[in-house]
């Protein structure tokens, strides 16, 4: 089960998106797979994917097609990630039938797929559910949608916010599946964000960027990166509040922040329903001389097994952690300057066990479901975040029993 995460009750509308879903049965015939989405012309949008070299077939389209889009599909189940130049056939051919049912050039459509590595995409199965997610689009398929793009997911993870710019009213919606393979470079994650704000070109990319940064690139679940992992919004123009055509005004901004909190909820909930999760860490590095010592020292330590089993366990070692902490790829990391908490709890001090600290009271903090480990290198003035979770037995038996 998430860590304290539930499924969203209701997602708003977002106007100038329809969305419609279907059943291709292609890994389960229990729920649909399948999800269109129709975007308003005019739309303007941006994306972020995997850096993996074993980039899937629709991300390969997908970036391709940055520039001009009105529709996405998107199918759970199938990866088409290894299927070489058939993959990428076969993902043109749902391109050009979903085309055909929404009466969109291909090209204008990107794709997006989920699921198991290495197999050939059922392209006749996608082709019957596409023709019947095309047929009942609708405003109000969020929730339908975020149901359709799970894979090992034990829930849906969606969330809308509405908010005030200058007298006008704008909705931000976004979705998003993942629950392992969870280490965005961009991660198996896939996100959708759409928002009725109308912006210039090139704004929606600036916007996206700047939201995965702080959200989406600072979770892991195990450290691996997909082949898939895809993170994309669209501004369908569709609100009254007039077109934001530079960044510098206070109406960006304000949008800015109100997509980068909906990223950081979906990012959260990705670690919250990480596969056999049980806990939910922050993981907070401060006192870096950069940003990426301070990350260096965070992933290091989020993604040790030793330290994630001993979380998992309720087992206080601080040696754990300090051979993580050792590690990380930080030049002239001082020992004697490191400071380390657990919540509240300090454990080391000057790179010693600190004299107040006792093993009930690290095995209390991690006793919870939810806590913060807090670093502190002492040799500058940076700090980052990231977003873990503990290392289950589960995981082990979800991951060992994935294609059965």
């Amino acid at each position: 089960m998430a860590v304290n995460l539930s499924a969203p009750e209701q997602l708003l509308a977002v106007p100038g998106v329809r969305i419609g879903t279907a059943c291709a049965g292609i890994k389960q015939t229990l729920r649909d797979d399948v999800a269109v989405f129709e975007l308003a012309e005019g739309s303007e949008t941006g994306g972020v994917f995997t850096q993996s070299h074993f980039s899937a077939a629709p991300v390969l389209l997908a970036r391709q097609r940055q520039h001009r889009v009105r529709a996405w599909v998107v199918n759970s189940g199938n990866a088409n990630a290894a299927t070489g130049e058939y993959g990428v056939v076969d993902a043109e051919e749902v391109c050009a039938h979903a085309g055909r049912q929404l009466q969109l050039p291909a090209d204008e459509i990107q794709p997006f797929s989920t699921g198991v590595i290495g197999e050939r995409l059922p392209v006749g199965k996608l082709k019957t559910a596409l023709d019947t997610a095309s047929a009942q689009l609708s405003e109000d398929g969020w929730l339908a949608a975020a149901q359709a793009i799970m894979t090992t997911d034990t829930c849906a993870k969606g969330i809308s916010r509405q908010i005030d710019i200058d007298g006008h009213e704008v909705t931000v919606t976004g979705i998003a599946k993942g629950s392992g393979m969870i280490k965005p470079n961009m991660a198996t994650m896939l996100a959708y964000l759409a928002c009725d704000a109308g912006v210039a070109g090139g704004l929606a990319q600036k916007l996206v960027s700047t939201a995965v940064e702080k959200s989406f690139n600072r979770v892991t679940v195990d450290g691996d990166t997909s082949t898939n992992d895809s993170f994309v919004l669209a501004c369908t123009g569709k609100s009254s509040l007039p077109r934001i055509v530079s960044e510098n005004e206070p109406a960006y901004q304000a949008l800015s922040e109100a997509i980068n909190e909906v990223a950081t909820y979906l990012a959260q909930a990705l670690v919250r329903d990480g596969e056999g999760a049980t806990k939910f860490v922050t993981v907070h590095v401060k006192g870096g001389r950069s940003s990426s010592d301070c990350l260096n020292v965070a992933y290091t330590v989020a993604e040790s097994p030793l330290v994630k089993t001993a979380m998992f366990a309720g087992d206080a070692n601080w040696g754990r952690f300090c051979m993580a902490i050792g590690r990380s790829p930080v030049e002239d990391l001082l020992p004697e300057r490191v400071q380390l908490w657990l919540d509240d709890v300090q454990v080391a001090k000057d790179g010693l066990m600190a004299q107040s600290y006792s093993e009930s009271l690290g095995a209390a903090v991690l006793a919870q479901d939810e806590f913060v480990v807090t670093i502190d290198l002492g040799l500058g003035e940076a700090q980052e975040t990231v977003w873990t979770t503990d290392l289950s037995y589960e995981y082990v038996r979800i991951n060992a029993e994935y294609r059965t």
